[in-house]
């Protein structure tokens, strides 16, 4: 019956609507505008490349331009000058980092400053797996596709002289160095530096390696490097000083810092080239490996077909009838977001580098990375356990590979580097959320175990500084901390929390007693003056003088991490009861809250105030509200625009809070398996499930009615009074129905 099961389920994934298929709903754009950091370019499905256009730097992209302010994404759409197509990239991050191996065609002669080379575009068009464009100063058509770890690209050239630079020195990253090597006339391959993300731990820069095949051989190539310029006694003596170098026909290692080579060609015809780079976090060797198993004769309308294919598969797991061309498009354009990230760390042999030290391992599923935690933790990771599980269960294996490598759990983990990026002990919360929805084929013993050892090592605890003031006064002080005592202390209790309900899970009756204990502890610092949390010094006093509005828009303060204590005082899901008695009852828990929307004190584009507008669903007679603000803030934040995203995509996080409100239903909390409710934008939604993680093979939500308050809600057939429904009950019911007035 299983295998029926999972036959009919593979099925239903191939088979879609040939006419309105959901890549046809995705637009790449979407997010790059308004700080969203996405790019259109190419990419797998949780691709380790990524072809994007890289138009971010030199002054006739100002003010956008990365060297001229804080800035982390090769891609804007508000800019229009571009210096070619980087291979690695991150989508919707908040710090500089990656954006190298920059190819870029060109004709003419050889130049190598990228202000120079550079050119603006036209006809520019991104779809799922593909992007183009034309550059306009050499009347080159650009197309570009991707594998999970080769980028492809297919340039048109004019008759004439023309060129491909390889770009060693270009990036988004701050790290420097590299090496480049033209092995023969249709091959070059190299070595790029990076690391150092939001400006941490520099002594942990690693490189990628790379090969680039081109599918015609070059008539003439080279290499180039441009010096550091020299300024004391000797620089006179060097006529050569800080100019570039530029070495015809040379074939051995170039190493520096801005370096680069080129091919060549003088065609009599207008001309296709098409040109895959692979890249590896492992070797050279690996990086043609890699490029031969997922490339080797192939065309480029080939890989391209099938990425899209594999791409549809994926966004075909949830389908939806009814709303609009537009709603369709911000839904599947987010779904299609939260598959980017977490993305595959390992080669297609299974070597991945260890953590900190690189040496070589071997994995047998997929190995992730980027776990940008402090963000994906409220909702990304729920949906990939409802709709991906088979991913989410691979996720859950990664970090636990990584604590066996590390010593610890991740926090902000990027390609087996530990960035220690924003605050709290995230991976436990994702990780008994993920067993508690029933996703239980990894090691739980120790990931249990992980989790203890974070929330209880007083000395050299890289995941919760600040832990024995936590243990002994309840939470952290403004001498424990300069930044972020308050809601490092609300991020300790969500991760006690989680596994406070882990231990219950494994018949841990001491632990869950004493962690649900330590989850509450953020009351100590509930001022009823305000009420609103409020920063404690060490000798328990309140900080004084005190204003609750200090910490928007990202100003630092004492208390709270990107934001004030509007934004965080209700950041505490696990414990709302808890906090509705604090507040002084229903009524004023209701207003209060109401006020953080009214007093536009709500942040959408950051996380720890996205789960405000589900928490009326708390209070009697109140879910309306719920359902009235995700609404509007749908339709205000969400758009199919480039700036169609509140702000950072915080690697899926913003696009999940979208693709699940538009189906109705929100993890509200963390490691509690139960959704809060709204209103579904569509008609209908068909979730399809993985059987081998659930009984069921599909979930259809349904409603009725016009848009309007929710009447009442029925689970096949049933009514149910709530304004909340658990994950367990969900995935195990054919219909959830929204009767509307």
């Amino acid at each position: 019956m299983k295998l029926n099961s999972l036959l009919a389920f593979l099925l239903i994934s191939l088979l879609c609507n040939a006419q309105e298929r959901p890549i046809d709903f995705v637009n790449p754009f979407i997010g790059t505008s308004n700080f969203g950091t996405t790019n259109p370019g190419p990419i797998a499905v949780r691709g380790m490349t990524n072809v994007s256009p890289f138009n971010v730097a030199g002054p006739q992209n100002l003010p956008f331009e990365k060297d001229s302010r804080w800035w982390s994404t090769p891609y804007t759409s508000d800019n229009s000058f571009l210096t070619g197509f980087s291979h690695i990239n991150l989508s919707g991050v908040g710090c500089p980092e990656l954006g190298v191996i920059l190819a870029m065609p060109t004709t003419g002669e050889v130049i190598t400053n990228h202000v120079d080379y550079g050119s603006s575009y036209s006809d520019e068009i991104a779809k799922v797996g593909y992007y183009s464009n034309t550059l306009d100063k050499y009347n080159i058509k650009v197309e570009a596709t991707a594998t999970t770890r080769v980028g492809i690209s297919r340039y048109t050239f004019p008759k004439g002289k023309s060129n491909i630079l390889l770009n060693l020195g270009l990036g988004l990253t701050n790290e420097q160095g590299a090496q480049i090597k033209v092995v023969s006339p249709t091959e070059i391959e190299g070595i790029r530096s990076v690391g150092s993300f939001c400006y941490y731990k520099p002594e942990e820069a690693y490189p990628v390696y790379f090969v680039a095949q081109f599918s015609k051989p070059a008539e003439e190539f080279g290499t180039w490097k441009k010096p550091t310029t020299y300024k004391g006694e000797e620089a006179q003596w060097m006529g050569y000083n800080g100019k570039i170098r530029l070495m015809k026909g040379y074939t051995k290692e170039v190493v520096g810092d801005s370096i680069g080579a080129y091919v060549r060609y003088n065609f009599k015809k207008p001309t296709q080239v098409e040109l895959k780079i692979g890249v590896s976090y492992i070797s050279i060797e690996n990086a043609r490996e890699n490029l031969e198993k997922e490339t080797s004769g192939r065309t480029f309308d080939q890989i391209l077909e099938a990425t899209r294919k594999d791409w549809n598969e994926h966004l075909s797991r949830i389908e939806v009838e009814g709303g609009s061309d537009d709603d369709k498009t911000v839904f599947y354009t987010a779904l299609y977001h939260t598959l980017i990230h977490p993305s595959t760390l390992n080669d297609a042999n299974g070597e991945y580098p260890k953590m900190k030290t690189r040496e070589t391992l071997k994995t047998e599923g997929t190995r992730y990375t980027v776990f940008s935690l402090w963000d994906t933790y409220r909702n990304l990771h729920q949906l990939m356990s409802l709709v991906y599980p088979e991913q989410q269960s691979n996720m859950v294996k990664s970090m636990l590979q990584i604590y066996d490598e590390s010593g610890w759990l991740p926090k902000w983990e990027l390609n087996a580097t530990e960035t220690t990026t924003m605050v709290g002990d995230p991976a436990g919360i994702v990780i008994a959320d993920t067993y508690l929805k029933g996703i239980q084929d990894f090691d739980v013993e120790k990931a249990y175990e992980a989790m203890l050892k974070s929330a209880d090592q007083l000395e050299g605890n890289p995941l919760r500084p600040g832990i024995k003031d936590y243990i002994s006064k309840g939470y952290l002080t403004t001498k424990t901390t300069k930044s972020g005592s308050v809601s490092t202390t609300q991020e300790y209790n969500i991760s006690d929390f989680a596994i406070a309900q882990l231990a219950k899970a494994l018949g841990k009756k001491e632990d869950y007693k004493r962690f649900s204990k330590r989850s509450v502890s953020y009351r100590n610092l509930f001022d009823k003056e305000f009420n609103l949390l409020r920063p404690k010094n060490d000798d328990g006093s309140w900080l004084t003088p005190y204003n609750p509005e200090t910490g928007a828009n990202f100003v630092k303060n004492l208390g709270f991490i990107e934001g004030n204590a509007w934004q965080y005082t209700f950041m505490v899901s696990h414990d709302v009861k808890g906090l509705i008695k604090l507040m002084g009852g229903p009524k004023p828990f209701t207003n209060k809250l109401q006020q953080v929307f009214d007093k536009n004190q709500f942040d959408m584009a950051n996380e720890p105030d996205i789960g405000y507008p589900y928490l009326f669903n708390y209070v009697k007679d109140e879910a309306w509200r719920t359902q009235k603000t995700v609404s509007e803030l749908l339709s205000t934040y969400f758009k199919n625009a480039p700036d169609g995203l509140p702000g950072n995509d915080d690697t899926g996080t913003m696009s999940a809070w979208a693709v699940f409100s538009m189906m109705g239903i929100y993890p509200i909390s963390p490691a509690n398996p139960v959704y809060a409710v709204s209103i579904p934008t569509f008609d209908k939604i068909t979730i399809h499930l993985n059987p081998k993680y659930y009984n069921n093979t599909s979930i259809q939500i349904t409603k009725e009615g016009v848009q309007g308050k929710l009447l009442n809600m029925q689970l096949d057939g049933k009514k149910i009074n709530a304004h909340f429904i658990s994950h367990q009950k969900l995935t195990n019911a054919s219909r959830l129905h929204f009767i509307l007035d």
